[in-house]
């Protein structure tokens, strides 16, 4: 059970998510950002409910487009801001490309473009977590289209064997790319082929923040507990293109029509307002909140210094 409070948080990050990619979106339009954006618009349900799940101390490995995902684990959006812009003091100091970012100090590791390179790493931060009996968590997401992958199998086998504290999260939003699901594999769940690991796992509603919440926190329990891993599959929409620069027009105009009345957060508000966890007044204080917080960060990151080509090759390995 979710309590008022937990769920206005969760209402909070999620609204707070997407300022902050509607801000980034609006940027890149106009040509200020350094590089490429890959937003994760009417997933927000899944990447603040799977990721609120955790603790401090518990991993995060995200991907690409699971930025909304590192603000539930703690991460500052004057980073976020930072990396988009390739200012020196970024997450990798304009170093890397403007997505990948992370913050060890939140464990959040920083994402990179090979899918699902996450489940394997996360594997053996988890392994970590065991040999050394730390009660902590590790979790990976990735999407649906990485899992026709080899080193995502290997890491559900290998977790499986050794009964390993991490919570792989799937999130099937329909399209791998430009692939849809019915090119990219003969089953209608992933969650079909957790019984090969004989791995606990569930497939809830990608669009229901509540029930995500629900699943991950079960999930998570289970494996500080030393119950093992646990596969989810969030079955939600990607709302964009699979970047900043893709128009997605091989997606059916019914598609998407469809699943603009299934969005997260316009569904989740109506939940709380008639639940009077929220009212209007509660609404327009986070909003205007968000808008402050987002054009603050936004407007330093612009203005802050870019990186010293003097120091380009620092920390870098040769």
């Amino acid at each position: 059970m979710v309590d008022d409070k937990t769920k206005l948080e969760l209402y909070r990050l999620m609204t707070l998510g997407r300022a902050v990619e509607d801000k980034l979106f609006s940027l890149y339009r106009q040509g200020r950002l350094l590089g490429a954006i890959y937003l994760g618009r009417g997933q927000e349900a899944t990447e603040i409910g799977a990721a609120a799940a955790l603790k401090d101390g518990d991993t995060l490995a995200p991907t690409h487009r699971d930025l909304i995902a590192q603000i539930a684990h703690g991460i500052d959006i004057h980073r976020i801001f930072m990396n988009h812009f390739g200012r020196a003091d970024g997450p990798t100091r304009g170093r890397d490309g403007n997505t990948h970012a992370g913050d060890m100090s939140k464990g959040i590791l920083y994402n990179i473009s090979m899918l699902p390179d996450g489940y394997p790493v996360s594997t053996g931060i988890a392994l970590s977590f065991k040999l050394r009996k730390q009660p902590q968590v590790a979790m990976a997401y990735c999407g649906e289209g990485a899992t026709s992958r080899g080193d995502w199998h290997e890491a559900l086998n290998f977790a499986s064997i050794k009964q390993l504290p991490v919570v792989f999260i799937v999130i099937n939003n329909k399209f791998a790319y430009s692939s849809p699901n019915e090119t990219e594999m003969v089953i209608e769940s992933v969650t079909a082929r957790a019984p090969g690991y004989a791995m606990k796992s569930a497939t809830v509603d990608g669009n229901d923040v509540i029930a995500v919440h629900e699943a991950a926190t079960e999930a998570v329990e289970r494996a500080r507990g030393g119950g093992g891993p646990t596969l989810i599959e969030a079955k939600t929409m990607r709302m964009l293109g699979h970047a900043g620069h893709d128009p997605a027009d091989y997606v059916p105009e019914e598609l998407l029509k469809e699943w603009e009345e299934k969005d997260p957060i316009k569904a989740y508000k109506q939940r709380l307002l008639d639940e009077s966890v929220l009212d209007e007044a509660k609404i327009a204080a986070i909003d205007e909140e968000h808008k402050a917080a987002v054009e603050e960060a936004a407007t330093m990151a612009e203005a802050a210094p870019l990186p010293d080509g003097s120091e380009v090759s620092d920390g870098v390995y040769h």
